[in-house]
């Protein structure tokens, strides 16, 4: 039979029904019926068993990977990527420790990839019941490091892009230290998607080597090669920051969520909730500042949580303000917080 996302499937509605019903205590039925739909249909369509062993794995992996997070929903979290070469001894190795230790004092937790390196060091100075690690299946190098092994907050992904996943959508900043081709590789997943719009803005801090030079040279080729071809722009620098110590680098995070905790889009509105409200005349210093990105006749104005916000419970009694955002110029957004953090 020819099945459908619409409920135009006769008996097997029916059958699906039951079958929910069964196993009971689904929360969200609307989308585990969609999701046993899409598996039917994969089995109908696909003739290629590494193809349905590749999804069922990918399902497998993300339905863990919210179960171990879950229960921390709501508590800060700063992945942190690095490379897993650097020694004990070594000064990024010391740093990125006590990276780990004062984001524990500070009540957030941390999320590494759970090997060697930069990752056990940040591991080590948060603890393991402030750590989270999220390993990758290689043939060589990445295995659990002493810190997260064993640890019921630990995930061991086969597959790359569900890891990758974990990294950037159970986290509120990423801290990257000096590191090779995976670093480099996380640090452009991060600004792409930041860039796009694709994640919600968070910090990004680039921590530096002692020697401050590392990081640098990025940013030099950012600013050589990239901007001056037009291939970005001048606002997208606002989606990083460069720090050559490890206060600083904690420093950045907090005053991100100093007064700003979230934002939401509702259908063209940008809505981002507030720790605490904003004076008027400071919406209209915001207004005067970032009206480049208000669409033609809209505003910033205060608000208290729309109708279409009541599903998120944990947050109703927050202040906020409504953009009139035109949905592109995410630098600028990035901006627009620092701006009421630093009222």
């Amino acid at each position: 039979m020819k099945i459908s996302f619409t409920k135009k499937n006769g008996p097997l509605e029916e059958v699906i029904e039951q079958l929910m019903e069964t196993a009971g205590g689904i929360r969200r039925p609307e989308y585990v019926r969609e999701m046993i739909i899409t598996a039917l249909k994969a089995g109908q369509e696909d003739d290629e068993s590494a193809d349905l062993k590749l999804m069922n794995t990918t399902l497998k992996e993300m339905r863990f990977t919210s179960k171990v997070f879950g229960p921390y929903k709501n508590v800060r979290k700063v992945t942190v990527f690095g490379s897993a070469r650097i020694k004990p001894g070594e000064p990024e190795y010391q740093m990125a420790k006590r990276f780990g230790e004062k984001l524990a004092e500070k009540g957030y937790m941390v999320i590494t990839g759970g090997g060697g390196g930069i990752m056990q060091a940040a591991n080590e100075g948060a603890g393991p019941e402030h750590s989270f690690g999220v390993n990758i299946r290689l043939p060589f190098e990445q295995k659990p490091n002493p810190v997260i092994e064993g640890n019921p907050r630990f995930i061991n992904y086969k597959y790359f892009f569900n890891r990758k996943v974990a990294f950037l959508k159970e986290t509120d900043a990423v801290a990257l230290f000096p590191g090779g081709f995976g670093t480099l590789d996380e640090a452009m997943e991060t600004l792409t998607l930041l860039q796009t719009g694709k994640r919600n803005p968070m910090p990004l801090v680039l921590v530096d080597d002692p020697d401050c030079s590392y990081w640098i040279r990025v940013i030099k080729l950012f600013e050589e090669e990239l901007l001056t071809r037009n291939y970005i722009y001048p606002e997208d620098f606002a989606f990083f920051e460069r720090v050559c110590s490890v206060d600083t680098a904690i420093e950045k995070i907090l005053h991100f969520y100093r007064r700003y905790h979230s934002i939401r889009y509702v259908d063209s509105r940008l809505v981002i909730r507030l720790m605490s409200p904003l004076q008027p005349a400071d919406i209209q210093k915001l207004m005067d500042q970032f009206h480049d990105i208000v669409l033609p006749g809209g505003s910033i104005a205060a608000s208290g949580a729309l109708e279409e916000e009541m599903d998120d419970v944990d947050v109703i009694h927050l202040p906020r303000l409504v953009v009139d955002f035109n949905r592109k110029d995410f630098g600028r957004v990035r901006s627009l917080i620092d701006a009421i953090n630093d009222f």
